[in-house]
């Protein structure tokens, strides 16, 4: 049987607490998976959920900074011109 692949659990709690919530829950699914497939027996389902888990991975953090961007903009242009009262 070939190595166990990384299942990305570690990157995949980070994203969920920093980056992006709903997609760091998906990468957790798919993290578990990873071990939970590679323990019966089967590494090319292993390998296929460790794929899938860094790309939610990814994808959660890139929609977290695309985010922060954004606000950091918005609070750019506007924050200036907010006046109280």
């Amino acid at each position: 049987m070939p190595p166990k692949p990384d299942n990305y659990l570690v990157w995949s709690i980070l994203v969920t607490l920093f980056c992006c919530l709903p997609f760091g829950i998906v990468a957790i699914v798919k993290s578990c998976a990873v071990d939970s497939a590679y323990n019966s027996g089967n590494a090319e389902l292993a390998q296929q959920e460790a794929a899938a888990a860094k790309k939610w991975c990814l994808i959660g953090l890139v929609c977290g900074l695309v985010v922060a961007a954004l606000y950091t903009a918005l609070i750019a242009i506007i924050g200036p011109n907010l006046t109280c009262c």
